[in-house]
């Protein structure tokens, strides 16, 4: 057993930003699934949110984040991430990030979806977190240990109901054994139990079904949003088309050139994201394309590389002004319920970035955001946990039962499918209902104490996506409403008695819950 101060799954922007303000003194290890520069955050196209236009406040930028998330947002949240925005622009800068400035050295601000203020930082166009991973890599320092290629399969919780450390499987499917005071979970959302995801690979909610499976409460698990414009190619999404393109003035239309957002939301293609994305599904069922028409913006191919590469690679033609789109998952607002800092439920469990639920997103989340989240809390954490430093906890050791396991899992394809059909952008009772009884047909809880390191990465990737899926699908279920991300067809408006009432889930308390709201 490898034993540290700090263990981080994970390897994204909140992951490295609270590895590189931990201190020095302090034994740190990162595992992650794959290798240190694959996750959400480098391929993250948007920008940073930050109040600091001259016509820009905190204020402002708290009001739309709230209307982004239908109200549903812990206030308090909102308002001490947003006060702390310009701040942490200024840090990274002084760190050494390149953000886009115009000919006098101005910062460049843009604009994207239900912002009312072109406040969004960006990063050689869009590739603003590509600059950020690296930067903080570089500032990444000698107490910090990489293990790559690990899948973190199982946290170690004692019999009092504490975490104490993780067990991962390399490459070889040999299994490891760390251990610490602070666990902390960074292991991005759940896009890939999606067909259609502009998430990379690896990101099929295994941190969510870590945190179950150890009865740590999950929240607002319900409201995915899905990214109104991936790119479209023979019936496949093949990646992001980041909404700056639409705040720079790009416009969706139809086959015949008809502009679909112009009488849906008064802030037309820049609407919140759930509203563009549903507008887009609703045509794409009835058989019509849907293109983003880009002729209005100049040096597009300079202001925009990364969509530009992406567009070349899958033969679509920029010269001719038009891009096939459709949505697809890309954040989960929920995931492990939090407080400020970043404590979880369970005792000596942590979680950061979109693994975690913090309470500032809301029903969706508002445009660039989430990169904001992301460093606001690793910092945060950080600030903690060198304050406090830990101690190794005396183990009380809960044996686990033993039971081999035939895993009878379906292929990942068909869970994709199937969550894309019936859990996807617009819900209903009868669809929801057949999805969990399906999921519930795979017996998960037998999953729940058995020896998952007898089983292959593959099989346990699959199980937490199932796990995962059964979490947002009882969500979604229980919501009897429409709000942010979340639609039902068969309760197609927001209902005044869900307005405060927040979905949570424990493995330990075996179905759901509701708590009230409006936390501190």
């Amino acid at each position: 057993m490898k034993k540290a101060d700090v263990i981080i799954v994970g390897s994204g922007l909140a992951s490295l930003q609270l590895a590189r303000h931990l201190s020095k003194d302090l034994n740190v290890i990162v595992l992650t699934k794959s290798f240190l520069k694959h996750s959400n955050s480098t391929y993250a196209q948007g920008g940073i949110a930050a109040a600091i236009g001259p016509s820009d406040t905190p204020y402002l930028h708290y009001l739309d984040t709230l209307e982004a998330g239908c109200h549903l947002n812990h206030p308090r949240a909102v308002m001490r991430l947003v006060q702390e925005a310009p701040a942490l622009v200024e840090e990274l800068i002084k760190d050494g990030c390149q953000f886009d400035t115009d000919d006098t050295g101005a910062l460049l601000l843009g604009k994207e979806g239900a912002h009312n203020q072109r406040r969004i930082v960006h990063g050689g166009g869009d590739q603003t977190g590509k600059r950020i991973v690296e930067g903080l890599i570089q500032h990444l320092s000698f107490n910090i240990s990489i293990y790559e290629n690990q899948f973190v399969f199982e946290l170690l919780i004692d019999d009092l109901g504490r975490c104490y450390g993780v067990k991962s499987k390399d490459q070889e499917n040999c299994t490891h054994t760390f251990s610490a005071p602070y666990v902390v979970l960074s292991t991005g959302g759940c896009g890939q139990i999606y067909s259609f995801t502009s998430n990379a690979d690896t990101i099929t909610g295994d941190g969510m079904s870590l945190a179950y499976i150890a009865g740590a409460e999950l929240a607002d698990m319900e409201f995915i949003q899905f990214h109104p414009t991936l790119l479209y190619s023979n019936g496949e999404t093949k990646g992001l088309i980041t909404e700056a393109v639409r705040g720079e003035g790009a416009v969706l239309i139809n086959e015949t050139g008809e502009r679909i957002m112009e009488h849906v939301h008064p802030l037309k293609d820049l609407a919140p994201r759930h509203i563009v994305a549903q507008n887009i599904y609703d045509y794409l069922r009835k058989g019509q394309s849907i293109y983003l028409d880009i002729t209005s913006i100049k040096d597009f191919q300079k202001k925009f590389p990364t969509v530009t590469v992406l567009c070349k690679e899958h033969g679509i033609d920029l010269s001719k002004g038009l891009i096939p789109v459709a949505p697809g998952a890309h954040f989960a607002m929920g995931g492990i319920q939090t407080d400020s800092i970043g404590r979880t439920t369970v005792e000596g469990l942590y979680a950061l970035g979109e693994t975690a639920c913090t309470g500032v997103h809301g029903a969706n989340r508002l445009a660039s955001n989430s990169l904001l989240e992301a460093l606001i809390f690793g910092k945060r954490l950080a600030e903690y946990i060198n304050c406090n430093s830990g101690k190794h906890i005396p183990i009380h050791k809960n044996k686990k039962n033993a039971m081999l396991l035939s895993p009878t899992l379906p292929e990942k394809e068909l869970i994709q499918h199937f969550m894309m059909d019936r859990v996807g952008i617009v819900r209903s009772a009868q669809e929801l209902t057949e999805q969990m009884e399906w999921l519930e047909s795979f017996q998960l809880e037998k999953f729940h104490e058995s020896r998952l390191d007898l089983l292959t990465v593959e099989q346990i990737t699959r199980f937490f996506m199932m796990q995962t899926a059964w979490i947002v699908t009882a969500s979604a279920l229980e919501r009897e409403e429409s709000r942010g991300g979340h639609y039902r067809s068969d309760f197609p408006i927001e209902r005044e008695n869900w307005q405060k009432q927040q979905i949570t889930l424990q493995r330990s308390l075996e179905r759901r819950a509701f708590n009230e709201q409006i936390k501190s």
